[in-house]
């Protein structure tokens, strides 16, 4: 059976190398979740995705790839509803009785693509499986061979590298093929692949003793330089970098945070916070300083404020009302008391 490898969309890390990636996932036992999906990503940004239900392209300039060439939107769609659904099935099946599994949650997964050196021209595909969370078994191009990454992989290996045809495929798909869908994809989606995208970059504390974090979001490419310095040199001690994060218009966000708690207040001024696109030259600069840092404690000190005085009100309001009551109440008392005395006239 075909080891099918879905290649369009590139990835850029660098100037000079970009990367084309899909992730395949294969389930059984999950409960309202398909049993099939990709998901092709370039920059970690999600270009299209589908299962064995759905067909999605996230971004334009892929729709007029498909459009230009029809072949590889049949190739990707019979690969999303027909071959590699059937193929995941089989898969997960005989490798459930390998581990002797009858029941229970499993997952195959495959990520397929290659790298392609802009300055070299030079294409590194690549082909792994795993296997419930562990890498399993993966393809040699060079060698031409599979190699397995755990003993139950071994009857796979000795499998698949019987059909010569099927190795001779894949390195085919996974150098010749992906070389031309790279540079294709490179002219079509230029303006998208090579755009910068500057971030927003703001101080933000939760309490007094918190530290401050350095918080950007909105840039895009993921090639970037953060940091906190001291009299200009950057600092490590007392930081504590976060995870690059993905935000839903494919731009990324990411954070540092400082601890002051042993930075007299004095010294603030002499603290900066750094961001810097690898390669550039111009920087985004904002200094330690209490003017400038975001905090929820004045918004939290408003709406105290806000909750006590509609509070008063409220309880002024009931006072009101219930003196006026008693008020009307003892009113109308003495008013019956008077006519119970004032006699008859016949």
């Amino acid at each position: 059976m075909k080891c099918l490898v879905i290649l369009m969309f590139c990835h850029a890390i660098s100037a000079e190398t970009h990367f084309l990636k899909f992730y395949f996932t294969g389930s059984s036992g999950f409960r309202n979740v398909p049993v099939y999906e990709i998901a092709g990503k370039l920059d970690d940004i999600e270009g299209v995705f589908c299962n064995n239900k759905i067909f999605y392209v996230k971004i334009n300039w892929v729709k007029k790839i498909f459009s230009d060439d029809p072949k590889l939107f049949e190739f990707i769609e019979s690969s999303c509803f027909i071959t590699n659904p059937a193929f995941f099935r089989y898969m997960i099946a005989e490798l459930m009785k390998k581990f002797n599994q009858s029941e229970g949650i499993h997952a195959l997964q495959r990520i397929g693509g290659c790298e392609l050196n802009m300055e070299t021209k030079e294409v590194t595909g690549f082909l792994k499986y795993g296997y419930d969370g562990e890498d399993f078994i993966e393809l040699d191009l060079n060698g031409l061979k599979w190699i397995a990454l755990r003993k139950e992989a071994l009857f796979l290996k000795q499998l698949w590298e019987m059909d010569t045809q099927d190795l001779i495929f894949n390195r085919d798909l996974l150098t010749n093929r992906c070389y031309q869908v790279l540079n294709y994809s490179l002219v079509a989606g230029h303006s998208y692949l090579f755009r910068t995208g500057y971030p927003s970059v703001s101080l933000l504390q939760k309490t007094p003793s918190s530290p401050v974090r350095c918080h950007a979001t909105g840039f895009y490419p993921k090639r970037f330089l953060m940091f906190w310095r001291k009299d200009g040199e950057e600092i490590h001690e007392g930081v504590d970098p976060g995870d690059i994060l993905s935000n839903e218009d494919n731009t990324f966000q990411y954070r540092v945070d400082l601890n002051i708690s042993s930075i007299p207040p004095e010294d603030w001024a002499r603290y900066d916070c750094v961001f810097q696109f690898t390669g550039a030259e111009d920087k985004i600069l904002i200094k330690l300083d209490k003017e400038v840092i975001k905090t929820n404690r004045d918004e939290s000190s408003q709406r105290k404020i806000i909750i006590i005085a509609v509070i008063s009100v409220m309880i002024s309001i009931i006072i009101t009302a219930l003196a006026f009551t008693a008020f009307k109440k003892k009113n109308d008392r003495s008013v019956i008391h008077e006519s119970e005395t004032i006699p008859l006239r016949n």
